[in-house]
């Protein structure tokens, strides 16, 4: 049994580190001694930058991003076109959208997928939140842009038809070849998607 060579603190540092995804012991073990280290310049403002966020980050109750304030921040954006909804599976996932910049839309995040096996349901997910908006009116076009797994199938079709009669068009995002890609590495099923998503020139 490895003895210990750090203080109670010191160790439930490294224990809470290596719970943050992409962090497993060796790696948050290197990130506590180096918060450690530079204790003025790092740890204290990072210690004081989380408990502001533990006090002030909610979850917006319109469209389940999270933010200081409720609605949040693209909720309430006036330039924003919120005749269109993206709907996505994660927090993480709008803001890779708005990274991209490529539309100046509306968000709606599910929270997940539906996955029977894992126990997940539609209860569990915030797609109750969504038919109601889709529901008050005002709402043109979704664009489901859910992971291309059989799960995120699977959700996408069960919102098509929780949606169906409220006279909006659904869309999804297109899949197959990226950008830059070539097609000798591409597996099987992204050259199937391509190919089936064609467009005319």
């Amino acid at each position: 049994m490895a003895k210990r060579v750090t203080g109670p603190e010191i160790e439930k540092l490294i224990q809470l580190l290596a719970k943050v995804p992409g962090l497993g012991p060796r790696s948050a073990r290197r990130a506590a001694l180096h918060l450690v280290k530079k204790k003025d310049q790092l740890l204290g403002p990072l210690a004081d930058a989380m408990g502001e966020a533990h006090r002030k980050v909610r979850i917006c109750s319109c469209c389940g991003n999270v933010d200081t304030s409720d609605p949040c921040t693209v909720c309430t954006d006036v330039r924003r076109d919120h005749t269109v909804i993206i709907v996505v599976e994660d927090v993480s996932d709008l803001w890779a959208l708005e990274r991209a910049a490529a539309m100046n839309a509306a968000y709606h995040v599910l929270g997940g997928t539906l996955s029977p096996l894992d126990g997940i349901g539609p209860d569990d997910l915030n797609i109750r939140g969504l038919v109601d908006r889709v529901a008050k009116g005002g709402v043109r076009e979704l664009i489901i842009a859910v992971n291309a797994t059989v799960e995120g199938q699977t959700t996408a079709h069960y919102i098509t038809d929780q949606l169906s009669g409220l006279g909006v068009k659904i869309t999804r995002l297109a899949h197959g070849v990226p950008v830059g890609g070539e097609l000798d590495y591409l597996d099987e099923g992204t050259l199937t998607a391509a190919l089936r998503a064609r467009t005319a020139i």
